[in-house]
């Protein structure tokens, strides 16, 4: 079987991007025992200049064996091209293989807008306040910066479970600041705990300004976020509430509001989403993280700097239908083997 494999290489090797196996077909993946870490391999195209990013903790995610893996990796370059994606800044991770499939300017640091409400909330929940705590929005919530709407209005009291959601779900910017002027010790306190835990995360090259990414000095780069979707994966109350299609307010004096995800493709079924976030500023461009689940496969997408307005979710929607095809095509021709 594997020489079988060795004769789709021949021809592939001078490929400039990497591309890992999705799917494993049923008499590879009976092989699989055990987990093996391969270190991240650099693409020749738009490479990371380094590769650190330290490996998840992984639990009932099948394995492949190291050989095999690198082998079916090398093979697939016969079978699939490189997405075309429109993004400046993309990552695509392999949770499962722990390393990169797709990089371009993966390194480069850029503001990230409200992808930094994803380290707000993920302060907030180790601090264990109180969900049910009410909370009113006040005046020094609103937005002084650049003057962004909100539907929410000075007065109203939601519970902190609500503005977390609200926060996360419909990138409510009141909201954020509302959770970190409440948080113990005030604003302050809550960047200097949010750019702790970035430290902590090992994100060397993020900085947090403001809770809710209207300041353009909110900065990282997508080898960052993939570490931090991947810590924020593990708060259950992130994952539901960035999954959330919408979420329904009622207030005391006004009528009921409905908020509704930032991110259309939770609404979509074919997606298998984990942990979802939108930004946008001027300076930023339109951004999207994104944990997800395709073709059995666990990977962390990071987009940024897509300034048409729907060319996150085209990119996102690129990116699946490229691994599905891989993993389809390499499936068959693995059965063609057998």
């Amino acid at each position: 079987m594997l020489r079988a494999v060795h004769l789709l290489l021949r021809g592939a090797m001078n490929k400039n991007i990497i591309v890992l196996l999705l799917s494993l077909s049923v008499g590879l993946s009976a092989c699989s025992k055990g987990l093996n870490v391969a270190a991240a391999p650099r693409t020749d195209v738009a490479a990371t200049s380094k590769t650190d990013i330290v490996a998840a903790p992984q639990t009932d995610v099948p394995a492949i064996p190291k050989q095999q893996d690198e082998e079916l990796t090398s093979a697939v370059f016969k079978l699939t091209s490189a997405p075309k994606l429109q993004s400046a800044i993309v990552l695509i991770y392999d949770e499962q293989g722990m390393r990169p499939l797709y990089t371009k300017n993966a390194e480069n640091v850029a503001p990230i807008a409200s992808i930094t409400k994803l380290m707000t909330a993920m302060v907030v929940l180790d601090a264990k306040l109180p969900m049910d705590e009410k909370i009113t929005i006040s005046a020094d919530d609103a937005d002084h910066r650049k003057g962004t709407r909100s539907r929410m209005r000075a007065g109203s009291t939601l519970t902190r479970g609500e503005l977390l959601k609200l926060a996360l779900m419909a990138s409510e910017n009141k909201a954020a600041a509302a959770l970190a002027r409440t948080y113990p010790g005030g604003t302050v306190v809550a960047l200097e705990k949010m750019n702790a835990k970035a430290k902590e995360l090992g994100m060397r090259s993020t900085r947090f300004f403001d809770p809710t990414g209207l300041n353009s000095n909110n900065v990282s780069t997508a080898q960052d976020l993939v570490l931090m979707v991947r810590a924020a994966q593990h708060y259950e109350p992130i994952h539901r509430f960035t999954t959330s299609a919408s979420h329904t307010v009622q207030f005391a004096k006004h009528r009921p509001l409905r908020f509704s995800n930032t991110n259309p493709l939770v609404r979509n079924a074919s997606w298998d989403i984990g942990v979802s976030k939108t930004g946008y500023i001027s300076e930023a461009g339109r951004c999207l993280v994104m944990q997800a689940t395709i073709s059995k496969r666990p990977v962390i997408i990071v987009l940024l700097d897509s300034w048409g307005k729907r060319t996150r979710v085209g990119d996102a929607n690129r990116i699946k239908k490229w691994m599905e095809s891989s993993s389809a095509k390499a499936a068959r021709s693995s059965n063609r083997r057998g």
